[in-house]
């Protein structure tokens, strides 16, 4: 046993939680908002979540199970790199199992190979991964817009016409789902910290998408490229002049998340992006799976 103090979370505990997600970013990188006080009270400070504290009295673990929408139970949790080894990690996954009365979804916003080892253990199967990326800013790369194309911000005229390269540029991929493009639209401008001045829609000269970029704070949020012009570079341009336009803003750097096994990922890299670590969701294999 680990040994530590348990005890439910509250908001007293929010800059305490903030230092541990700052210390797994750090060891093992992540998504960046576990730094964010907010992000960290709306996934850490619930109804339903515990943290422990070592003998000095430092939260040095913490966990929280909750239901997102009609998408289940979802679990999540952190340990500082400083006390890995000692069974907290296996704490945890056994209090969020014993709290979740449906079978359980278990998203780490930063994957380190401990957890990997732990939850392939216990018979979780890692279902999506994404790699985070940043970009400095600091050497931002010209890539000249396709002849034929030219870029409009998001604006009540525009909508239509983002929600309509949303759907040309993502409806040959599986899993694809037209109930959530029609809805993707109004998602868009409740996004926390949405940029339209920076999210670009692209057309061709017969009014016709060619693709399109949306930014929140700093982070591109999503790109997409309808079919017939994709190999043209039109996604390159896309990401780089964003990147002008959030270097403009002066922000520090700018940030997005990329599956892993996505063969856009070489494109930002190229562009100048790094990866600075994973976040996965991992659920139990189904009966019969074989995979």
């Amino acid at each position: 046993m680990s040994q530590l103090q348990w005890s439910p979370t509250t908001e007293d505990d929010l800059d305490a939680l903030v230092r541990l997600g700052e210390a797994c970013l750090e060891r093992d990188g992540g998504l960046p908002d576990l730094a964010d006080p907010e992000h960290m009270r709306s996934a850490f400070v619930t109804d339903l979540a515990i943290s422990g504290r070592d003998e000095l009295g430092d939260i040095v673990a913490a966990a929280a199970v909750g239901r997102v929408g009609a998408g289940g139970l979802t679990a999540t949790g952190l340990v500082d790199p400083a006390v890995m080894g000692r069974g907290i990690g296996r704490e945890l996954a056994d209090w969020m199992v014993a709290n979740s009365v449906d079978q359980v979804r278990f998203v780490l916003d930063s994957v380190s190979p401990e957890a990997e080892e732990l939850f392939a253990e216990l018979g979780l199967h890692r279902v999506f991964a994404e790699t985070v990326m940043r970009h400095s800013l600091k050497h931002i790369p010209f890539v000249r817009r396709p002849e034929g194309i030219v870029t409009l911000p998001f604006t009540d005229d525009t909508s239509e016409a983002f929600q309509h390269a949303y759907a040309a540029s993502f409806g040959d991929q599986a899993g694809y789902d037209a109930g959530r493009s029609r809805a993707w639209g109004r998602w868009l401008r409740e996004q926390r910290g949405f940029q339209p001045e920076n999210s670009r829609v692209a057309m061709d000269t017969s009014g016709h998408v060619a693709g399109f970029v949306t930014v929140s704070d700093g982070w591109i949020e999503e790109v997409g490229v309808v079919p017939q012009w994709r190999g043209r570079g039109l996604g390159a341009h896309l990401v780089a002049r964003t990147l002008t336009a959030v270097s403009r803003d002066e922000a520090e750097a700018a940030w997005l998340a990329v599956g892993c096994d996505n063969p856009a990922r070489a494109l930002y890299e190229r562009l100048g992006f790094r990866s600075r670590g994973t976040r996965g969701l991992f659920e139990q294999r189904a009966p019969g799976y074989e995979g």
